[in-house]
């Protein structure tokens, strides 16, 4: 707590107090809207509607809306956590040493995969990262855009495909840049319970208005944390110690905790009026950073695959350089970049324009160190550059609107465009000891980099893919009490064929603030040239042996893949119905319940692990292999439930929100019964809780605020993958309290302490990974680190 109160001061030192004493806007007072939605459902929303002029509470799908007080309420600087508090329908995991997901984690909207939830950056679409993550998803990183830059979040829950093109099955998540001029600046230390994981975060941005002719807002944010430990010593560690009281042995020898990391992340956003309906407009993000985490500790006493003797290597063990066992670590550097331009404009009062381009990059490159590769015996480094992964994206637009008068309530709005778009993935080779077959390899010595083989020539290349779509989006109300909406989307992709969707629409309000809606849509997610054309190995530890084991993740279309039964990707499909009701009152109070149904045809998945045949050769070793396939059909079905009241209470201003989702996803068919996959059945099923909710209280008194979240995760299981497959646990439901309070100083500056997770709230232990000292699931869908304390300071002008 030291460190906590020496943050503290340290930001007060940073920003000097102005004398002037006026109560300003800050996080926690007034308008700050409740989680999970605006305090008014009259904010109108671009995200799901290329009609400029509907609002939240009159939208066609449910869309939930962000502010940008609520998006920097919370403590993370990653916006994956923050949608994870604010909404119940998304879930977000922290898999500490789970390779590169423990810096690119996998969010998930509805419970559907990470890559069937679609990211937009002022309604347009943001690139993939570059990393293949759970059952080799490959989804945008949230974490690469700086929430300081952020003006608001637009959530669609409802699938989308038939407006937006691939991937917007379970939803779509737009995030609008701050536009306004003005300045901001903050500074925050936060720190867990335990006393680890300190984490510095500072920015500033500043908005200048070009005249009366546009603005310029240009951000910068800069995040710091050190890692932590939940672990403790593993019992062969013990052993070994007790068995070898003369080596020093790290206590203990490996942390399973989040990485230590460091990121530096920019944005610009701007328009010009170049003249009277003529606009230029440009935008972009930019992030670079890199980060560090542990992986399984190898054991002098029980490696055979590293520490065994080799005639080919006499006299040389690989105890004369780690007596004491080692952990390798994985580095990592990253960068994202993503630039759009793009002229839009009126001509007439009916007709609008948007004619636009974009290009976005992922970069991700990977080292290790404290390893070796047992292969090479005795001329083994004991670091490695292992290589890099890039995705990059290339977009044209045109997007036009015609509103066409027909005598009645409103006009037809005619929404209509074109998109070409070229995916670029590419893979470069680490250093050849990374990936290199030794000597020793002949004598079961490990082949590779040990903990992360280096990308080696097989798997390196660019693979690329370039798709065409054209698309129609109409909304009518030919009455005040009725809106009616029809989409469709044709897109033709190089590597699959072609592909048409659509959206049915309606919505009916009989008495003014309550409406009923309800869609019925089809939608799609295109494999990706990563999916398509990779290959990886990877290494993992058996819980029940301790033996380090291998294994490879195949090319569907490679000679071995196809003997074992692998088929061409194909797109997953999906049909998806929502219905619903919502409300607003003119005294505070407005909510929403809506049901809804997803079927997903193809899902994409990963084959069980198949042994190779003794006709094919296998130099690295591998215990099994798997390729990508579309495993499963599954019916996605849920209710979502928001309730927020926004009234002045007394003295001061009350603000309560209540949200609910349950989610519930079956396997209704596919291949699992030719390739004998129940474990991914089961993990499409139970990985996620079926039942979330998110409630909280802000109450405003003059200077002061206060604010209170509870957190409802239900229960779910927890798997695992072994040499012999998966093993799996079910976790007991838990509740988590935040809370906060602020004191606004002056007109400029605004102070704030709390805590997340304020009751130091512990699940139940991972029992089936205590053999490797890890203490807590990696795959829990919420924080395992307990209550992380925080102050914060604000800077407005």
């Amino acid at each position: 707590m030291r460190h906590l109160l020496g943050g503290a001061i340290g930001l007060a030192a940073l920003f000097p107090l102005s004398s002037q004493a006026q109560v300003t806007t800050a996080v926690g007072q007034a308008d700050n809207p409740p989680a999970g939605a605006e305090a008014s459902t009259d904010a109108i929303v671009v995200t799901g509607t290329r009609d400029r002029s509907r609002t939240q509470f009159d939208t066609l799908a449910p869309v939930d809306v962000l502010s940008q007080q609520s998006i920097q309420s919370s403590v993370s600087s990653d916006l994956s956590d923050t949608l994870a508090q604010l909404l119940p329908s998304f879930n977000v995991q922290r898999l500490p040493a789970a390779d590169g997901q423990a810096f690119v984690r996998p969010a998930t909207l509805r419970g559907l995969s990470a890559d069937q939830t679609l990211v937009l950056l002022n309604g347009k679409r943001y690139h993939r990262s570059a990393l293949l993550g759970t059952r080799g998803a490959q989804a945008p990183d949230l974490a690469s855009i700086a929430p300081l830059s952020i003006g608001r979040i637009e959530v669609l829950r409802d699938g989308a495909s038939a407006q937006y093109g691939s991937d917007a099955i379970a939803g779509v998540v737009n995030l609008i840049l701050d536009d306004q001029p003005g300045m901001q600046a903050f500074g925050q230390f936060s720190e867990y319970h335990r006393g680890d994981g300190a984490e510095y975060q500072t920015g500033a941005r500043g908005g200048i208005a070009l005249g009366d002719r546009g603005v310029l807002v240009v951000t910068g944010q800069y995040d710091h944390a050190d890692a932590t430990s939940r672990s403790r010593q593993r019992p062969d560690a013990i052993a070994f110690q007790a068995a070898n009281p003369q080596i020093a042995l790290p206590n203990p020898v490996q942390r399973w905790g989040q990485p230590d990391l460091e990121r530096i992340q920019g944005a610009v956003n701007a328009h010009y009026d170049l003249a009277d309906g003529v606009t230029l407009y440009t935008f972009g993000t930019v992030q670079d950073g890199e980060g560090r985490t542990d992986f399984n500790w190898r054991n002098p006493a029980g490696t055979a695959s590293v520490y065994r003797p080799a005639a080919v290597f006499p006299g040389f063990n690989f105890s004369q350089v780690f007596p004491a066992g080692f952990t390798p670590r994985l580095g990592t550097t990253f960068s994202d970049y993503q630039s759009m331009t793009g002229l839009r404009g009126a001509l007439g009062d009916r007709f609008t324009y948007d004619l636009s381009g974009s290009f976005g990059r992922s970069r991700i490159e990977y080292q290790l160190s404290e390893t070796v590769n047992a292969s090479l015996g005795p001329v083994s480094p004991t670091s490695f550059y292992l290589g890099r992964l890039e995705q990059r994206e290339f977009n044209l637009n045109a997007d036009f609107v015609y509103r066409l008068p027909v005598g009645t309530a409103d006009p037809i709005n005619i929404a209509f465009g074109a998109e070409r778009r070229r995916e670029t993935y590419e893979v470069s080779t680490g250093d050849p000891a990374s990936y290199a077959i030794g000597p020793g390899a002949a004598a079961g010595l490990a082949p590779n980099a040990n903990g992360f083989p280096g990308f080696g020539p097989e798997r390196a290349g660019t693979f690329g893919q370039t798709s065409y779509a054209g698309y129609l989006d109409l909304e009518w109300k030919p009455v005040n009490a009725l809106t009616l909406g029809a989409a469709g989307r044709y897109e033709d992709f190089s590597a699959f064929g072609d592909t048409f969707n659509y959206k049915l629409s309606v919505r009916a309000e009989p008495t003014p603030g309550i409406a009923a809606r309800a869609t019925y849509s089809t939608g799609f997610r295109a494999p990706t040239p990563a999916q398509l054309n990779t290959v990886s190995t990877t290494q993992g530890l058996d819980t029940v042996t301790l033996q380090v084991f291998n294994s490879g993740r195949l090319s569907p279309t490679s000679a071995l893949a196809v003997a074992l039964g692998a088929q061409p990707l194909k797109p997953e499909t999906s049909d998806t119905m929502t219905a619903g009701l919502t409300f607003q009152s003119d005294f505070g109070l407005s909510g929403s319940v809506d049901l809804y149904q997803i079927r997903v045809d193809d899902r994409f998945s990963e084959s069980r692990a198949l042994a190779i045949p003794a006709s094919f050769p296998n130099p690295n070793g591998f215990t099994s292999v798997s390729y990508f396939t579309n495993d499963f059909d599954t019916r996605t079905r849920g209710v979502d439930a928001v309730l927020t009241y926004v009234r002045r209470v007394g003295p001061g201003r009350a603000n309560v929100s209540i949200a609910y989702n349950y989610n519930q996803t079956k396997v209704t068919s596919g291949a699992s019964a030719a390739i004998g996959n129940d474990a991914q059945r089961r993990i499409f099923e139970e990985r996620l809780p079926q039942h979330n909710a998110t409630g909280t209280i802000g109450y405003d008194i003059g200077r002061f605020g206060a604010f209170i979240r509870g957190r409802y995760y239900g229960a779910w299981t927890d798997s695992t993958g072994n040499a012999t497959g998966e093993i799996f646990q079910r976790f007991g439901s838990i509740a988590l309290f935040d809370a906060s309070l602020s004191y606004t100083l002056n007109d400029h500056f605004t102070l704030r302490g709390g805590a997340e997770n304020l009751f130091n709230t512990y699940p139940a232990e991972a029992v089936f990974q205590a053999s490797r000292g890890l203490v807590y699931s990696r795959n829990a869908p919420y924080d395992t680190d307990g209550a992380q304390y925080y102050v914060r300071l604000d800077m407005r002008f």
